[in-house]
């Protein structure tokens, strides 16, 4: 198996928490040395493990923060 390196380089919003401790969050993490993206995903309290989640760059964030907008959510 690859290991994945990763440094949260932001910690933005924690987004809900489940039952056990899991935290579902926002950040800006950096993958493998690149540069960091947006990123959402849920994490181990200590954040030494984590579930699936998605990564978006700048301009997807952009047009998902504008469709939101139009929905007043």
């Amino acid at each position: 198996m690859v290991d994945i390196k990763y440094e949260i380089v932001e910690r933005i919003a924690v987004l809900s928490e489940s039952s056990k401790g899991w935290t579902k969050e926002l950040n800006l993490i950096s993958w493998n040395d690149r540069d960091p993206k947006y990123d959402i995903r849920e994490w181990s309290p200590d954040h030494a493990k984590m579930g699936k989640g998605i990564t978006l760059s700048d301009e997807e964030v952009g047009v998902l923060k504008k469709a939101l907008e139009t929905r007043d959510v």
